[in-house]
């Protein structure tokens, strides 16, 4: 068989073993595999139509980290050489004292001067290594102690979504509830605002979470934002 076709649509959940395409016109992606003229899928997933490429996306996991990557992470630990980072990962961080600051930390300084236990902060991975140690920065634009808010921890398969084309769907959020927001790739979020309007962006995040496969989110997002804050909204970019 040579002519391709597609026998689920593209952000269908599929489950292991599911035809997902027949013929040779489509390609195998992540989370995806070929057999004879057949693709099938290899895990529990969202599928993804990317021109020719079939792919699958999590629909649970947790974090593996990426270099560049800009993340949030809580401070669990206070080292001689820096701070441990738990980035909700089955891999803690280091964020070493030549990466903390742009000030020179003398030897033996107060480190909780800089960052204290359960403090959250904004970094950078700069490295992950083959035995999965990840160093992290706080040197850079948008990097810093998060002060106030709330945190809240979101699917990391999800964050694009959360995040939407060019960040629109994050900054509809922002321009109804006047919150301030940070989505790290990790899947940790903070929002710090009015509490009514975190309260708003907290449920706003959580829907695109639950119906991130549903087309047409982003009107259904605009319509809940305009009706609990009473604002009317206009949309940029469309999911």
């Amino acid at each position: 068989m040579t002519d391709g076709k597609l026998v689920v649509k593209d952000k269908d959940i599929v489950v292991p073993g599911e035809v997902l395409a027949k013929g040779m016109n489509f390609l195998p992606g992540h989370g995806t595999y070929r057999n004879n003229d057949e693709i099938i899928a290899n895990r529990l997933g969202l599928l993804t139509v990317d021109g020719k490429v079939l792919k699958t996306v999590p629909l649970a996991g947790r974090y593996l980290p990426k270099k560049n990557d800009t993340i949030i992470g809580r401070v669990m630990d206070i080292l001689m050489s820096g701070w441990r980072l738990d980035i909700n990962s089955a891999y803690p961080a280091v964020l070493p004292l030549k990466d903390a600051t742009f000030s020179y930390i003398a030897k033996g300084a107060d480190l909780t001067k800089y960052f204290e236990l359960d403090d959250y902060v904004v970094v950078k991975i700069t490295n992950v290594t083959s035995q999965n140690l990840v160093d992290v920065t706080c040197k850079g634009q948008g990097l810093h102690k998060l002060r106030g808010g709330r945190i809240i921890q979101v699917n990391t398969h999800k964050v694009p979504r959360i995040i939407g084309k060019k960040g629109s769907m994050v900054s509809l959020i922002k321009k109804a509830t006047g919150c301030k927001i940070i989505v790290g790739q990790n899947g940790t979020a903070w929002i710090s605002g009015e509490p009514e309007m975190e309260v708003i962006a907290v449920n706003a995040i959580k829907m695109i979470e639950e119906q991130s496969h549903v087309s047409g989110l982003t009107d259904k997002v605009k319509d809940f934002l305009e009706k609990a804050t009473g604002k009317k909204l206009e949309v940029s970019e469309k999911e």
